[in-house]
């Protein structure tokens, strides 16, 4: 094996070094070790490979959730999830800097991405907050660390390329992430309302005056929430209603997306043009990759590449424990060179095997992977979060790091938690299957 994983690396990391699009460095190591060591039709093996991947009826949801993400982006959903949390959020230490956390997290349940939750939401928030007199620190960290939940908290694009790969259930792995993604964003919560607490100059003290506002405003607030709590209900309703599969969830919230962009009056020509574009760039990028990926993890599997991983793991003797926090790391290191997608493409072939022969559930190392692949957005250089609020703030890449790395502590502690109590991320699937 270890010829065949020497080439498989020089070939991988010499095309990346060169420049190469991850999706075709991929596909062309998997091509050439095929060639070089397996005697195959690879004319005809290819093709019907890479018909069979994109045809999946899995993958239907993914471009649609991307299209429902681009509509919203043109919405005025940001703005009016603001001026409908604003109000309750001057109820608790940190006061509207949990609009942050609790936006992030509305509207992970509607796109499905982390890169879009952090724009929308920090388009309007950050601006808010700095205007306001918050701490920019505390302001910015908090926006990048709650941005990251698009990941976890369903429906979420990442979830689903992971479901196809690992052939398990996106509706499971949909359900799996529904505590452990509010239970996060309560540490985060959490977290604000400590550090505002023992450093009251983080929140100006006119803003206490918000903690005054009366109950009747409040309620009355919530009707900016309507178009947020209205795109829930199309999509996380619908399906686990038992009305729709996560395909037919994924049509429904962009028709509710759709719905909602008219009412709001910023559907027109050319936003319409735009999300085609963005749409269509965003689809044939994932599918890239993912084909490429395909190729690798099936030229992998014919040279049995896991399947020696996995028993040289087992030989060195690891817990169960262990082997998570030695992933924790690796998947750390990673994320410092490529994102999410490119991670998760990249390592599952070999991880997969190997966490299975561990015990662990491939539905709960689903969650795992999302937590790490989560670290990844806010680690430099390739932090793709970090990049967002960085074309929003303009701030250096080492500041944005420097104030984002409470949230990636404590997504690390949180990551431990869930190795040391799986039945956190287990109890809905298991509810569901029962």
């Amino acid at each position: 094996m270890a010829v065949e994983v020497l080439v498989m690396f020089a070939i991988l990391f010499g095309l990346l070094a060169g420049g190469l699009w991850i999706g075709l460095t991929l596909g062309v190591t998997g091509t050439v070790l095929l060639f070089l060591f397996r005697d195959i039709p690879l004319h005809r093996l290819i093709p019907q490979y890479s018909w069979n991947i994109l045809t999946t009826q899995e993958l239907l949801s993914l471009p649609l959730f991307i299209l429902m993400g681009e509509l919203l982006f043109r919405t005025h959903l940001s703005k009016s999830l603001f001026k409908g949390l604003a109000p309750w959020a001057g109820l608790l230490p940190g006061r509207l800097l949990h609009v942050n956390v609790v936006g992030c997290t509305i509207f992970a349940a509607i796109s499905g991405s982390s890169a879009a939750t952090t724009q929308v939401v920090g388009r309007i928030s950050l601006s808010e907050l700095l205007k306001r007199g918050y701490s920019r620190d505390i302001a910015i960290g908090s926006l990048a660390g709650a941005g990251t939940l698009g990941f976890l908290i369903p429906p979420s694009n990442i979830m689903i390329i992971y479901g196809v790969l690992a052939d398990v259930s996106i509706l499971k792995l949909f359900t799996a992430g529904f505590i452990p993604g509010f239970l996060l964003a309560g540490c985060f919560m959490a977290w604000v309302m400590i550090h505002t607490t023992i450093r009251k100059d983080l929140v100006p003290a006119s803003e206490r005056e918000l903690s005054k506002v009366s109950w009747g405003e409040r309620f009355a607030a919530l009707k900016d929430l309507a178009p947020a709590i209205f795109l829930i209900a199309c999509v996380l309703g619908s399906m686990y209603g038992g009305i729709a599969t996560p395909s037919e969830a994924a049509a429904v919230g962009v028709l509710g997306a759709a719905i909602v962009a008219f009412v709001q009056g910023s559907l027109d020509r050319a936003a319409a043009r735009e999300i085609a574009i963005g749409s269509v760039v965003t689809c044939s990028m994932i599918a890239m990759i993912l084909l490429g990926a395909s190729i690798l993890g099936s030229a992998a599997a014919f040279l049995g590449i896991p399947a020696k991983a996995a028993a040289f793991v087992q030989s060195l003797g690891l817990s169960p424990f262990q082997l998570m926090i030695a992933l924790i790391v690796f998947y750390l290191i990673l994320g410092c060179f490529l994102d999410g997608f490119s991670m998760i493409v990249m390592t599952l072939p070999i991880a997969l095997p190997i966490i299975k022969q561990a015990g662990f559930d491939p539905i709960w190392f689903g969650v795992f992977i999302v937590l790490v692949v989560e670290m990844a957005q806010i680690t430099p250089p390739v932090g793709f979060n970090l990049f967002v609020i960085q074309g929003i703030t303009g701030d250096s890449l080492s500041y944005l790091a420097k104030v984002t790395m409470p949230y990636l502590i404590i997504m690390i502690l949180f990551t431990m938690a869930l190795v040391l109590f799986p039945g956190i991320v287990m109890f809905m699937p298991n509810l569901l299957a029962g």
